[in-house]
């Protein structure tokens, strides 16, 4: 497990599993409602899946939330909770592991199924992390994980950057990377999954102000984890802008304003020889226009 941030990585996993352990006391029943709603979503798309999966992994499970919700559903046998933090998994019913994403204790082919709820932003090499998760699937294994996509928190993202630049001239590196839609597609396979699914859903949760959604935040323990991020708090002018730029621009008619969580669903098998493949171009035995019942017209 890594202990402090090098120059290489993007984020501090010392500092994200810090704000986990802070988080952890209070997190459920007040900061789990993006967890459980996506972990529902998850476990919905697997009940479209007729299998069962004898043991499965739950990434990054933060206090057990899928664990909890699963209780059978799926196909799901026995589901292994494993986190970053201590102090969250402590928390966890059923099996649980202490394990960092990024160097997954998982011997290969061990595993039915891997799932992942809203963990894997943190991740500094995902490809790694994501090849890992596959070589410990057995073969024809699924992989099912939820990913914070790239419109997530735009609107405060916006806010505080126009804020910042206003009161002091610059912009320092204060928010997180993440994973556009296109791109997920190709992080499956060039992690070496086969038959990859990729599809997203927005989330938008009304908070009464700004400072209301950062506490929520870092009660989630999804607070600034940028290795790069500055060691000094937001000075209160910066925020007491950012606060009124967020309303002047993204309220709604009651006075609230609106977050948006955009939650990319990653879906991928372990290749195994029994998957169907795509034909070989050309070898088709019949014509499309045969097919849709249309006439075929040669292009002059």
């Amino acid at each position: 497990m890594a202990t402090a941030a090098s120059e290489s990585q993007i984020f501090d996993r010392r500092a994200l599993r810090q704000h986990r352990d802070r988080a952890a006391a209070g997190f459920d029943g007040r900061f789990d409602f993006l967890t459980k709603e996506i972990g529902d979503r998850l476990l919905d798309r697997l009940e479209d899946i007729r299998r069962r999966f004898p043991l499965a992994l739950d990434l990054g499970g933060r206090t057990g939330d899928l664990a909890r919700s699963a209780n059978g559903r799926g196909g799901i046998e026995t589901l292994i909770t494993a986190d970053l933090s201590p102090k969250m998994i402590a928390r966890a019913p059923g099996p649980r592991l202490v394990a960092d994403e990024e160097w997954l204790p998982i011997a290969e082919n061990s595993l039915d199924l891997v799932l992942s709820c809203l963990s894997l932003h943190w991740i500094n090499d995902l490809p790694g992390a994501l090849i890992q998760a596959n070589r410990a699937l057995k073969p024809d294994g699924l992989f099912l994980g939820a990913i914070f996509g790239g419109e997530t928190l735009q609107e405060l993202k916006a806010s505080l950057a126009a804020a910042e630049i206003a009161e002091t001239g610059t912009l320092v590196p204060r928010a997180s990377p993440t994973v556009d839609i296109r791109d997920a597609g190709r992080l499956m396979q060039r992690a070496g999954f086969a038959l990859p699914v990729i599809d997203s859903d927005m989330l938008t949760v009304s908070y009464p102000d700004v400072l209301a959604l950062m506490r929520d935040l870092r009660g989630m323990g999804e607070a600034n984890a940028l290795a790069g991020r500055p060691r000094r708090p937001w000075r209160r002018s910066i925020l007491a802008r950012a606060a009124a730029d967020y309303a002047n621009r993204f309220s709604t008619p009651d006075g609230r304003i609106e977050a948006r969580f955009e939650v990319i669903f990653l879906t991928g098998w372990a290749p195994d020889a029994s998957q169907p493949r795509p034909m070989r171009p050309g070898s088709a035995k019949t014509r499309l226009s045969e097919a849709l019942g249309a006439v075929e017209r040669k292009l002059s």
